[in-house]
């Protein structure tokens, strides 16, 4: 049996649509207070709905609509969680910029700035901010891979991506002994916005369940969480 604080308290950065969304109503599902983080407010709104769907006359999701890159936002916070509930137990990073394909002797300048900051420099900075809470909490950061560094037409997002694992992977060696735990899961391919865009005439019907893998990758995560 799980010893931990109830509720258990996540933060879902990405919560607005995709896996992020789909892992925070499985969250919420198992009694989990989700703190939902995306720049959509639609986004979080409907995520809420679904889980005042799923669970009637339960606050299991605070909605934080802001943007990753801000970093005085990000700080604030994650000072307000430290005031509410003194500790966090997971933190699911799940935001991502999927910049259009293209060359790599084409790359936009914006386009590689915006991956640069949302997929890379937000994540190097959120480590940071989140790690305290997660130790206070015994708790567990869990990153989504999506190999793509290399591929054909995949420079910006593949090498920002890239770039983030490996920075998730340092900090995983580095707090084996100490925590938090760090978790990396590769999902199955899955119909998403992000890939849509990527594979616009892929047959969908092909791809796996969005709550099927969100259910697994919860799993994975056990009692420790």
């Amino acid at each position: 049996m799980s010893t931990l604080p109830t509720p258990r308290i996540a933060l879902v950065t990405g919560a607005s649509r995709g896996l992020g969304m789909a892992i925070a109503e499985e969250l919420a599902e198992q009694g989990w207070h989700v703190v939902a983080v995306a720049r959509t407010v639609g986004g979080l709104e409907d995520l809420d709905d679904r889980i005042k769907a799923r669970r009637p006359g339960s606050e299991l999701a605070t909605l934080a609509p802001m943007d990753i890159t801000n970093d005085d936002a990000m700080r604030h916070l994650c000072r307000s969680i430290f005031d509410r509930w003194g500790a966090l137990h997971l933190w699911v990073h799940a935001a991502i910029h999927a910049a259009p394909l293209t060359p790599a002797g084409h790359l936009d300048a914006k386009d590689w700035d915006k991956s640069l900051a949302i997929n890379l420099r937000a994540t190097g900075m959120l480590i940071p901010m989140v790690e305290p809470l997660l130790r206070a909490g015994k708790g567990t950061a869990l990153f989504l891979d999506d190999p793509r560094g290399g591929a054909p037409f995949f420079g910006a997002y593949g090498a920002t991506k890239a770039g983030q694992i490996a920075l998730a992977r340092s900090w995983q060696e580095e707090t084996k002994k100490i925590g938090p735990r760090v978790l990396i899961e590769t999902p199955c391919p899955l119909p998403t916005a992000t890939r849509a865009r990527f594979f616009p005439g892929e047959d969908r019907e092909a791809l796996g369940d969005l709550h099927a893998e969100a259910t697994r990758i919860v799993a994975t995560l056990g009692d420790s969480a």
